[in-house]
């Protein structure tokens, strides 16, 4: 079983900065992708940004040259560095993990952690 656990949410400003954190743990073998998601109220689950093995990353159009992920995998922790932030980036940002534990894979999310930007 793999857990995560995110950290970074809160309340910021128009134009502030706030970074979010998630560190999985649990026997994990490797990492294949880890990436953050957003759900706003009334609205379906959609992607932030993801990161794989290589390094290669993925932006949502809405977030592109604001929003930076990264990991650390020596720490199976992936972070989302938010700048610039809008109030429409308010929504409960959840952590993704996929990968494999010893030889079953494993697609893994986070409890969510809020996000509210004021105008």
């Amino acid at each position: 079983q793999v857990h995560l656990v995110e950290s970074g949410g809160g309340l910021m400003q128009a134009g502030g900065s706030l970074r979010l954190s998630c560190v999985a743990s649990g026997r994990i073998s490797s990492i294949t992708s880890m990436g953050w998601y957003r759900q706003a109220p009334g609205e379906q689950r959609e992607l932030v940004a993801t990161i794989i093995s290589g390094g290669t990353t993925n932006y949502a159009d809405s977030v592109k040259g604001r929003f930076t992920i990264s990991r650390d995998n020596a720490k199976n922790t992936v972070y989302l560095q938010m700048n610039s932030l809008k109030p429409e980036d308010t929504a409960v940002y959840y952590c993704n993990v996929q990968g494999v534990v010893t030889t079953t894979l494993f697609n893994s999310w986070g409890q969510g952690t809020q996000v509210t930007v004021s105008s």
